[in-house]
């Protein structure tokens, strides 16, 4: 018998979590492109500069942007714990999509300049990692 590994919907719930980052910093520089640098237009010599003096909602995707890749990290290692610990693949697959569903909310309310209830997002996302960590506990 062959054992045939799949990518399940946690795994692709991972590559969009990867991705979400890179959408904010998109973002943060969206219209920037066309306009000349000396009029405030994106500097790609020294993008993180230019991000760093942005203001209001580009200012916040750009935060977004930092906050997405802080939780990258944790919300990676439960899921493959998880994986590893054989937890049960459809909660695992909710409990991810549940995540990113809180996640990207949380981007939009950050952008949004919502912040309490992107504190509220960002807790209810933490929590859900934690229970995607310990899925699989026995």
């Amino acid at each position: 018998m062959i054992n045939e590994a799949h990518f399940t919907l946690a795994y692709w719930c991972v590559l969009i979590a990867a991705i979400l980052p890179i959408a904010c910093a998109g973002l943060a520089k969206w219209g920037m492109f066309a306009k000349p640098r000396k009029d405030g237009g994106f500097d790609n010599h020294n993008p993180r500069a230019w991000l760093a003096q942005q203001t209001d909602w580009r200012a916040h995707a750009n935060g977004a942007q930092a906050n997405s890749f802080e939780a990258l990290p944790f919300f990676l290692a439960a899921v493959i714990i998880a994986h590893q610990l054989g937890a049960a693949q459809t909660p695992l697959d909710l409990l991810c999509f549940l995540w990113l569903l809180l996640r990207t909310m949380f981007i939009i309310t950050y952008v949004g300049d919502m912040p309490t209830i992107r504190s509220v997002l960002w807790l209810a996302a933490v929590l859900t990692n934690v229970w995607i960590l310990f899925l699989g506990y026995r």
